[in-house]
């Protein structure tokens, strides 16, 4: 027999059933019963629950204590109560369909991580995210914290940000947490001990261009004031907020850089292209290119919109 046959048969005879169980129950309560698993509900799960409720309350309804209307009333209309929720929620609620989207949503942007600029991915170094979240675009002011991310900036040539940032700490203890006062005073001894250090990474020349850069922002602090303030004046004192959407729209240099960078030259400075000087400004927040859709965008924008206040 074909599988149309078999559940053409089985229809016949539950048919049949029902039609018996029609016969031996009082048509009124059934009346109430049938019409709403069959009209208000059509899935196979409502109706075989609806189904299944009106069968037993027709065979209780044999039963003597069942036999009152008011009775039989009550006892439907609590079955039904106890259906009935259940179902608005799972199908009818414009509530859970809400909840609903925003899962699907969520889960549709990576399980709800935060959305950063594009180049920080699922395989990102933590300590890149850490960099990106917590002091890439951020305005730095302080003389020893531009120097560090400067000597950073200029180790880009050998290095990628990575690879830079997860040997900071190294770099601080070895540099004197990049005080220019101590770094200038560095001798021959000093600069053997951190190019033969392997875990450092660093040539020798790189580390005498690092010791001379510090002399030549000691130049700048006593015409100047600070370096800070150097720095800044080239901008106005004022971050560039750039409204980048796509990571091919971020320059690798800007008219501003290529200003700074032959003024830094002329004033003694190594390692100071503007490549390098462009990485260095959105580092120290000087320029602001995050992409606009990531979270810090906004924030870095807020810090950067703050009068300027310099001490």
């Amino acid at each position: 027999m074909s599988g149309a046959n078999v559940r053409r048969h089985v229809l016949l005879e539950k048919n049949k059933i029902l039609k018996e169980r029609e016969k031996t129950s009082s048509p009124k309560y059934l009346k109430r019963i049938y019409p709403i698993g069959l009209h208000k509900s059509t899935s196979s799960l409502s109706l075989s629950l609806s189904s299944s409720l009106s069968l037993s309350l027709s065979e209780k309804s044999y039963d003597s204590s069942l036999t009152d209307s008011s009775t039989l009333d009550q006892k439907i209309s609590a079955a039904l109560r106890f259906i009935a929720p259940t179902q608005r929620r799972e199908y009818n609620s414009p509530v859970a369909k809400v909840v609903q989207q925003q899962i699907s949503q969520a889960q549709d942007t990576n399980d709800g991580e935060l959305k950063r600029c594009n180049w920080i991915t699922k395989n990102s170094d933590k300590v890149y995210v850490a960099f990106h979240d917590e002091c890439w675009g951020v305005p730095a002011y302080d003389d020893n914290q531009l120097f560090e991310l400067l000597a950073l900036s200029g180790m880009l040539m050998d290095h990628n940000w990575t690879e830079i940032v997860k040997r900071r700490e190294l770099f601080r203890e070895a540099f004197f947490g990049f005080d220019p006062n101590k770094v200038a005073k560095m001798g021959e001894k000093e600069i053997a001990e951190i190019a033969s250090n392997e875990a450092i990474m660093l040539a020798e020349c790189k580390v005498r261009c690092i010791i001379d850069n510090a002399k030549c922002i000691l130049k700048i602090v006593r015409e100047c004031g600070s370096f800070s303030s150097y720095m800044w004046g080239s901008v106005n004192h004022k971050p560039v907020i750039n409204r980048f959407r796509y990571p091919r729209n971020v320059p690798l240099r800007s008219p501003k850089a290529e200003a700074m960078s032959k003024d830094l030259i002329k004033r003694g400075f190594r390692y100071v292209g503007p490549v390098i000087v462009y990485s260095f400004m959105q580092a120290a927040g000087l320029t602001i290119d995050h992409l606009v859709d990531c979270y810090r965008y906004s924030e870095c924008v807020s810090l950067a919109e703050r009068p300027w206040r310099h001490i």
